[in-house]
C-alpha cells in the first residue's frame, strides 16, 4: 500500500495520449530538489545509508560511464530513501590538478602568456575564477539524468573544509613517519612537468628501435643493447650475472663508454637474467628504475642527462638535443665510430605513457615527497579478510589483494601550482617544518614553503570522511560514517580504492570507510570495443536523453549492470528502453482509464478470479526477487525481471485477460479494478529506482498522492496462490501455442478463425471468452470443419500442445482454416523449405565426416558446423509436424 502520509490529493485518469520525457523530466526534477527529497538530516533517528559519489573532475562533462554510474547510485539510494532510511548520498567534484592546470594554461596561451608570466599567486586565482565561470557543468548534466544528491551538500577537494582535511592527514603522517622526502626514480611527464603516480601511467605498444653496441676496447669489449641510447650518456656501470662464466674475467673491471671520455665499471648482479640478450646490461641509474636499485647496491654514481622537457644536459655535441633527436644522433655516431653491432627497425615494445597528455613518459631520479604504504596497505587488505568489508564481487577480492600486498611506496608530489601545497616549510640550513592547519608557519630569513603540491589522489583518498566535517567531529561523521557502501568501476581499485580504505583506516581509527565495495565494469560500444575518440565510437549521453529520455537511457545501463563486467550500449538499446516506457505509461493510462484504483482495501481473495489471484502471487515472488538482486547489486538481473514481470505479466498477460471482465462490468470489475490498482502501484514503486521520471508521474497520477520518491518501498505481502499461477499458466501454454500454429500456416495476427474449445470440465473452462478473444477465435458456426485439431491432454507435449495439466480431462483446440489459408500453396511452401533444410544438413554432415577438414579447422569453425547441423535438423522437424497437421486434399 501507499505512505498515507503524503499530502493528497484525488487521483485522475487525465494522461496525455503519449509521454513526452522533455516536457516531464525538468519540471520534476527541480520539483523533488525543491521539496528537499534528497537531503540528509544527521539528527534523523532512521538508520543511515549513505553512499559518496566517485567525485568527477571539475573539468569534465557527463559521460557514459559517469551516467552509467550514477544510475546504480541512485537505484540503490531511492530504493533505501523509500525503505525509511535516513539516506545521504553525497555529491561533490574533483579538482584534478594536472587536467584543470592544462586547461588554464591552454587558455593563457591563447593570450600569448604562460603561467610563469602570471605568477603562482595570481596563476591559482586565475584558476579558481575559470571554475567559478566554466567549471562543474557536469552537475547540471547529472541532474538531466535524475540523480538524487543532496546539493545541499556540495563539496570540492579544494573547499576550505576538505583543505583542512588534508593538511591535517598530512602533518600527521609526517609526524608519524609515514611521509617522507627521498630521490627516487619516478615517472615524468615532459608535457606536463610533474611527477606521475605507477597507476596513472598508460602502456602502450610502440614501434621503436632495439640498438646493440659494443662497449670496452680489445679483449674488454662487451655488448649491450638498449631502446633508449640517448641514456647511454648515463652510463655509471655495466652489469652482468655473478655466475655467467662469459664475463667472469670482466667483473671489476673499468671499461671504455663509448662518445665519453669515461670508463665504466663492470658489476655482478642477481638482477641480471643471462639467458636474455648477451645477458650483459647497461646501467643507468638516474634513468631507470630497475638500473637505480643496482646502482642502489653497487653504490653507483647517478648522473642526470635529461632535463624536466627531455632536453640532453651532458656538455657535448649533443646538449640542447631533445631526447628522440638525441637517439638517432647518439645511434650515429656510434655507428660511425664502429660500435653498433647490431639495429632492429620497428622493434615493438610496452611504453608508458602519460594519461592526461599521451606523452612518452620519461623515467627520471627525482627528489619527491612518498606516502610509506607497508602498514597502511596492510591494514587496507586485513580489512577485507578479516570481514569488515565486503567486495562485490567475491572474485575481485584476489585483485584487490594483488594490489595492496604488493604495494609500492606512493609518490605524492606534483610539481604543479594548482592544487593542495605540500604543508612543509625549508629552512635556511636544510630544516623541514611540516605545519598543521592550526600552526603559524616558521618566519624569518630563509624560510620558504615547499613548491609543490599533493597528487589530486591524496585529498579524494580522504573523501567519505572529509566530506562529513572531519577532522571536527561532527553530527554528520557520526550520523553517517563509515559509508553503506562504495559503487565504483573496477579500474578505481588501484587509483581510488586503496587510498581511500588506507586513510579510512589511518584517520578515523582502525574504522574502515565502507561496508561493502561494489566493483562494475566499464561502458563498452555495442560491439564491445573500448570506447574512444580515435575509434569514432564515443557517445554523448546527453544527445541520447534529449532523443529517448533519461529513463530509457538509465534503464539501458541498468539492465546491462552485471557486477564487475563491463557493459556494451548501443543506441538500439536505448530506444528499445524507451518503448518499455512507452508501454508502461501506455498500459497504465489504460488501466486507469478502464477504472484501476488504489482506493479501499483489496478485496478479499475469495472475491478475485484466478486471474486477480495469479498476478498478485506472481507479484509478491517479484517483490521478493527484487530485493534479492538489490542486495546482492544484481542490476541486471533486477531490470530484467521487472522489465518482463511488467511489460509480459502485468502489461501484457493480466491487462489483456482481464478485458473480457472490465468490458462486462459488474462487481467482479470492480474486484479487477482494484487489484489492477493495487497491482500497477507496487509495480511503479518497483521500477522507480531505475526509471524515476515516468514513475513518478504515473504513480502520482494513479494514487493523487505527493510523489513515489517519499513513498513507501513494496514489502512482502505474502500473497500466494500456486493453484491459481497453474491455472493461468494452463491459459498461457495454450494461447502460445495455438499462436504459434496461427504463425506457422501464415495467419496474421488480426484474422479471425472459426474454433471449437472443447475445455469442459477442465481449468481452462471459466477462460474461454479470454481465450477466444486473445486468439481471434471466432464461434464455430454452420458448416464448421476441422482443419487441425490441436490436442491440450496430460503433462506431455505435442506438435503444437500446450504442456499443461488438465486434471486428466481431455482439452482440444480445433481450428477450421477453409477460407483462411490455401492448404496447396501452403504445402508448397513447406515443401520448398523441408528442401533447403535437408540440403544444409547434409552439407554440415559432409563436412563434419571430412577427416581431412577436421584436422585443420579450428575448434569454433567445428562448433559453427554443429550449430548449423543442429539447426537444420529442428527446422526439419518443425516443418514435417507444420505439414502433418495441414488437411489431406
Amino acid at each position: 500500500m501507499t505512505d498515507n502520509t503524503q499530502q493528497q490529493t484525488a487521483p485522475t485518469t487525465e494522461l496525455p495520449t503519449q509521454y513526452a520525457p522533455a516536457e516531464v523530466e525538468g519540471p520534476l526534477y527541480e520539483r523533488w530538489v525543491e521539496r528537499g527529497y534528497f537531503e540528509a538530516d544527521a539528527k534523523s533517528e532512521k538508520p543511515a545509508y549513505t553512499i559518496v559519489i566517485p567525485p568527477p573532475n571539475v573539468t569534465g562533462s557527463l559521460h557514459l560511464g559517469h551516467a552509467f554510474e550514477h544510475t546504480l547510485i541512485d537505484a540503490l539510494t531511492r530504493r533505501k530513501r523509500m525503505q525509511g532510511f535516513e539516506t545521504l548520498w553525497q555529491p561533490g567534484m574533483d579538482h584534478a590538478g594536472i587536467a584543470t592546470q592544462n586547461v588554464v594554461e591552454r587558455e593563457l596561451a591563447k593570450e600569448g602568456k604562460s603561467r610563469h608570466d602570471l605568477g603562482r599567486e595570481a596563476f591559482v586565482e586565475r584558476v579558481w575564477e575559470w571554475k567559478a565561470e566554466s567549471g562543474g557543468q557536469i552537475a547540471g548534466q547529472m541532474q538531466r539524468l535524475g540523480e538524487g544528491l543532496a546539493w545541499s551538500r556540495d563539496r570540492f577537494t579544494m573547499d576550505e573544509g576538505l583543505s583542512r582535511a588534508v593538511q591535517t592527514v598530512f602533518k600527521k603522517m609526517f609526524d608519524d613517519g609515514l611521509i617522507y622526502r627521498a630521490e627516487r626514480i619516478i615517472n615524468w611527464c615532459p608535457r606536463c612537468l610533474t611527477a606521475i603516480s605507477d597507476i596513472e601511467v598508460d602502456y602502450q605498444d610502440d614501434d621503436g628501435e632495439l640498438v646493440s653496441m659494443k662497449y670496452g676496447e680489445g679483449d674488454d669489449t662487451i655488448v649491450v643493447a638498449t631502446t633508449r641510447a640517448e641514456t647511454m650518456l648515463g652510463d655509471t656501470a655495466v652489469a652482468v650475472h655473478p655466475e655467467d662464466e662469459r664475463y667472469a674475467h670482466l667483473i671489476g673491471k673499468q671499461i671504455k663508454l663509448p662518445l665519453t671520455d669515461r670508463t665504466i665499471p663492470v658489476v655482478a648482479d642477481t638482477h641480471v637474467d643471462p639467458e636474455f640478450g648477451t645477458g650483459a646490461v647497461k646501467v643507468t641509474p638516474a634513468h631507470d628504475p630497475n638500473d637505480f636499485a643496482i646502482g642502489q647496491r653497487h653504490n653507483l654514481e647517478s648522473i642526470e642527462v635529461l632535463d624536466e622537457r627531455g632536453i640532453i644536459t651532458v656538455h657535448g655535441p649533443f646538449q640542447g638535443l631533445d631526447r628522440f633527436e638525441a637517439r638517432s644522433a647518439i645511434v650515429a655516431a656510434l655507428r660511425a665510430d664502429g660500435r653498433i653491432v647490431a639495429e632492429k627497425r620497428p622493434y615493438v615494445h610496452s611504453v608508458g605513457h602519460c594519461s592526461r597528455c599521451k606523452t612518452t613518459l620519461e623515467p627520471r631520479l627525482s627528489l619527491q615527497w612518498w606516502v610509506k604504504v607497508e602498514t597502511l596497505a596492510k591494514a587496507a587488505g586485513d580489512a577485507v579478510r578479516d570481514g569488515r568489508v565486503d567486495i562485490h564481487p567475491a572474485d575481485m577480492s584476489q585483485r584487490y589483494f594483488d594490489w595492496v600486498d604488493n604495494l609500492n611506496d606512493w609518490c605524492i608530489s606534483r610539481q604543479l601550482w594548482w592544487g593542495h601545497r605540500i604543508p612543509v616549510w625549508h629552512g635556511p640550513n636544510g630544516e623541514l617544518v611540516c605545519v598543521g592547519p592550526d600552526e603559524e608557519p616558521p618566519t624569518g630569513e630563509g624560510w620558504t614553503q615547499d613548491t609543490d603540491v599533493l597528487d589530486t589522489w591524496f585529498s579524494s583518498g580522504l573523501w567519505p570522511f572529509s566530506t562529513l566535517g572531519w577532522p571536527e567531529q561532527t553530527p554528520d561523521l557520526e550520523k553517517f560514517y563509515p559509508n553503506s557502501v562504495l559503487v565504483t568501476g573496477y579500474d578505481l581499485m588501484f587509483f581510488w580504492v586503496a587510498r581511500m580504505m588506507m586513510f579510512g583506516l589511518y584517520a578515523m581509527d582502525g574504522q574502515p570507510p565502507f561496508h561493502t565495495i561494489a566493483f562494475h565494469g566499464m561502458v563498452r560500444d555495442e560491439f564491445g570495443k573500448k570506447m574512444s575518440k580515435s575509434f569514432g565510437n564515443t557517445v554523448n549521453p546527453l544527445d541520447w536523453m534529449d532523443k529517448y529520455g533519461s529513463d530509457a537511457l538509465r534503464f539501458t545501463l541498468a539492465k546491462g549492470a552485471n557486477p564487475g563486467v563491463d557493459v556494451p550500449i548501443g543506441e538500439d538499446w536505448v530506444q528499445a528502453s524507451r518503448n518499455f516506457a512507452n508501454k508502461i505509461w501506455n498500459a497504465t493510462r489504460f488501466a486507469m482509464m478502464n477504472g484501476a484504483t488504489v482506493e479501499g482495501p483489496l478485496p478479499d481473495a475469495s472475491e478475485m478470479s484466478a486471474t486477480d489471484r495469479w498476478i498478485l502471487s506472481r507479484l509478491n515472488k517479484v517483490v521478493a526477487q527484487t530485493d534479492a538482486y538489490y542486495d546482492d547489486y544484481q542490476f541486471a538481473k533486477l531490470a530484467d525481471a521487472l522489465y518482463h514481470f511488467a511489460w509480459d505479466e502485468v502489461f501484457d498477460w493480466y491487462v489483456e485477460l482481464s478485458k473480457t471482465t472490465f468490458f462486462a462490468g459488474g462487481e467482479q470489475a470492480k474486484v479487477s479494478a482494484r487489484v489492477l490498482g493495487e497491482v500497477l502501484d507496487v509495480t511503479l514503486r518497483l521500477l522507480h529506482p531505475i526509471v524515476p521520471f515516468v514513475t513518478d508521474t504515473l504513480w502520482t497520477t494513479l494514487t493523487g498522492q505527493e510523489s513515489v520518491v517519499i513513498a513507501d518501498w513494496p514489502k512482502v505481502s505474502g500473497f500466494r496462490d500456486d493453484a491459481a499461477e497453474r491455472e493461468i499458466e494452463l491459459v498461457q501454454q495454450v494461447v502460445t501455442e495455438v499462436r504459434r500454429f496461427r504463425s506457422d500456416q501464415g495467419l496474421q495476427p488480426g484474422q479471425k478463425v472459426p474454433a471449437r474449445l472443447e475445455l469442459a470440465g477442465t481449468a481452462l473452462a471459466p477462460h474461454e471468452a479470454a481465450i477466444r478473444q486473445l486468439l481471434r477465435l471466432q464461434p464455430e458456426g454452420d458448416g464448421f470443419t476441422a482443419s487441425a485439431t490441436l490436442p491440450v491432454v496430460g503433462a506431455t507435449a505435442t506438435a503444437y500442445g500446450a504442456t499443461v495439466v488438465t486434471g486428466g480431462t481431455a482439452a482440444s483446440v480445433s481450428l477450421d482454416l477453409s477460407g483462411t489459408i490455401d492448404v496447396a500453396a501452403e504445402r508448397k511452401r513447406l515443401a520448398k523449405d523441408l528442401a533447403a533444410a535437408e540440403k544444409e544438413k547434409a552439407r554440415a554432415e559432409g563436412k563434419l565426416g571430412n577427416e581431412a577438414f577436421l584436422a585443420k579447422a579450428p575448434d569454433n569453425v567445428v562448433d559453427k558446423i554443429k550449430g548449423r547441423l543442429a539447426k537444420a535438423d529442428e527446422d526439419i522437424a518443425r516443418i514435417q509436424a507444420q505439414l502433418d497437421k495441414l488437411p489431406q486434399q
